[in-house]
């Protein structure tokens, strides 16, 4: 059965929207947008990252656009379970959104973003950067880091997985002791 009209969805920032068109009719236009040109998108998605059958993260997002060409994927309501070498979990990690590439297996968090290790110690800022090839995270926002024994603030900060080294831009904080870069 053929009907002479049809319906596309479009997706904008605010919301979806429904535009109907038919087929003699004016054709909609539309400036396409990440999710219209995904390769994949996947619903409710759970990702088990491993090294030498050590699970190592469990990624998992509400919404996961994949982008072939690009080998990326755009990650939506993130959140991520990390472990040692060793398979034992020492953090995780939520924000809002991200980005993967997963053929360098480096990873951007981006918006409301929270790190809370098994010790209770807690990272959050507004972007998080993890680079596989140097095992670094960074951030160029900034950041707040509590321990139960000190409270960390500063405009950016280069640091270890495990947030045990860490360099801050323009640090200032509050009990405990921590060493600057340098001294």
């Amino acid at each position: 059965m053929t009907f002479p009209c049809y319906v596309v969805w479009c997706y904008v920032s605010l919301g979806g929207v429904v535009v109907a068109a038919c087929e003699t009719g004016i054709k909609p236009t539309a400036t396409i947008a990440a999710p219209d040109s995904a390769d994949q998108v996947l619903l409710g998605m759970s990702h088990h990252v491993t090294d030498a059958g050590i699970q190592r993260a469990h990624v998992r997002a509400d919404t996961a656009y994949f982008y072939s060409p690009a080998q990326t994927a755009e990650l939506r309501n993130v959140h991520i379970t990390l472990y040692d070498p060793r398979g034992a979990e020492t953090s995780t990690l939520t924000s809002r959104e991200g980005t993967y590439h997963w053929r360098s297996g480096d990873m951007e968090a981006r918006g409301t973003v929270v790190v809370v290790r098994t010790d209770g110690a807690t990272l959050r800022t507004e972007v998080l950067r993890y680079n596989q090839a140097r095992n670094q995270v960074t951030s160029d926002n900034p950041f707040v880091f509590d321990e139960p024994t000190r409270h960390i603030e500063g405009e950016g900060f280069t640091s270890d997985p495990d947030f045990k080294v860490v360099t801050a831009i323009r640090p200032k904080g509050t009990g405990g002791k921590f060493t600057l870069p340098n001294q």
